[in-house]
């Protein structure tokens, strides 16, 4: 079976690479607490629906451009953010992250990510994958107890304390931070910040795994990939023969095959038929995942070819996510979780990703960052730089008796 042509790699198994995988979502995991349990494959389901959401959202955006980024990343800095907000803002956040309130409540939803973050970052001989989290807190700003708490309890928060006086030194300080844990894979996730901001939020992942089977390079060559009708580019091609698990789905339009690694993790690669692309995204749904996922069976393919890559981005989610319906953390919020008063909100929102593919296997990482500035109902600066009227009334009478427009201060 020779599949040559190629449509841009959407590879959505990587978007995803590391998440589904077999060690975590188990389906007889659950999480107990007193009378409460939390079954996992909930918090994957409302999670892979975030990210087929997100994805169609960056695809839409971007529609000639790469996409890679890490869903479980956003997701988990979001419902982070989630444990400061109260009413509506909270609602708004947690049903933007499609999880059904009237089925799961806000403390399963916070136990499943903590039970989430101690499976992925079990010890593994055959895996690297590292998840954390983290805050860098304004020093005079003073936090709630219970949020600090709940940070550390549920999202193994580290906290540092930061100096936003000096926006740059903040930056490096979060930008090193990230780009230790991810390997220097993601090397500047904020490209600016605001000496407003007083609180940052941070999650960050990084994932190394080794293909069960791994391709040969001296069988890598050049090769056409085909961006589109009418323009191919040369890549470097990997090859393999063997046994792996496939899926022809004749009602997508698309052809399916997964890739194991060693620690029985997965990638799932999915190649739409030549202009079915746009029909395959909007069919994206975690539904349509549970069904390729079933219907995955064991074929030899003798002849599977598959790019080298890497790819790199970077995101502004601020519109976005207000798209997708959370929108009150950026205006009208309610964070009063975090300080116990409601003068914060969110002022960025900010995603960098970066997934190599090779013969040896995949090595990628991904880090969210929320920056939260306090709101200044005191501080109002006008400044009077540019031409101006004046008007000056007698107070009795209120009439006017100079009015006038400068233009230019200096001229006489």
């Amino acid at each position: 079976m020779r599949e040559e042509r190629m449509s841009p790699f959407l590879a959505l198994g990587l978007l995803v690479a590391g998440i589904c995988s077999v060690h975590c979502l188990q389906e007889n995991v659950v999480v107990k607490d007193l009378h409460r349990r939390v079954d996992v494959r909930t918090l994957a389901s409302s999670n892979t629906d975030f990210a087929f959401s997100l994805y169609k959202q960056l695809a839409l955006k971007n529609p000639n451009k790469n996409v890679i980024f890490s869903p479980l990343s956003v997701s988990m800095a979001l419902a982070f953010l989630s444990l400061g907000a109260r009413g509506p803002t909270l609602t708004e956040i947690l049903e933007g992250l499609k999880f059904n309130l009237t089925e799961i409540q806000e403390t399963q939803i916070h136990q499943g990510f903590q039970h989430l973050l101690k499976a992925l970052n079990r010890p593994s001989n055959q895996l690297q994958l590292s998840v954390g989290n983290a805050m860098f807190v304004q020093d005079q700003l003073k936090l709630l107890d219970k949020f600090i708490e709940d940070a550390h309890v549920l999202y193994s928060s580290e906290a540092f304390s930061t100096n936003f006086g000096d926006p740059e030194a903040a930056k490096s300080l979060i930008n090193d931070y990230v780009k230790n844990k991810t390997q220097g894979k993601i090397e500047e996730l904020f490209k600016y910040l605001s000496p407003r901001t007083v609180l940052v939020l941070v999650n960050y992942i990084y994932f190394k795994a080794t293909w069960k089977i791994p391709f040969d390079p001296k069988r890598t060559e050049q090769a056409e990939f085909h961006v589109s009708k009418n323009k191919t580019v040369e890549v470097p091609m990997m090859t393999l023969d063997l046994q792996t698990p496939y899926f022809r789905d004749e009602e997508l339009g698309c052809t399916l095959v997964e890739l194991m690694y060693t620690s029985n993790d997965s990638a799932l690669f999915i190649l739409p038929d030549e202009g079915k692309m746009q029909h395959l995204e909007a069919k994206l749904t975690p539904e349509t995942l549970t069904r390729w996922r079933n219907s995955l069976q064991p074929r030899r393919i003798h002849e599977l070819y598959l790019p080298k890559f890497s790819i790199k981005s970077n995101y502004e989610l601020n519109d976005t996510l207000y798209k997708m319906g959370i929108k009150k953390i950026f205006g009208n919020a309610d964070l009063s979780g975090i300080t116990g008063t409601r003068d914060l909100v969110v002022s960025q929102v900010v995603h960098g990703a970066a997934l190599d593919v090779d013969e040896e296997g995949t090595e990628g990482a991904a880090a969210t960052g929320i920056a939260i500035e306090k709101l200044s109902f005191q501080r109002t600066t006008v400044r009077f730089d540019r031409p101006f009227l004046i008007a000056i009334a007698l107070k009795d009478t209120q009439s006017i008796i100079f009015l006038g427009k400068v233009t230019n201060p200096s001229q006489a």
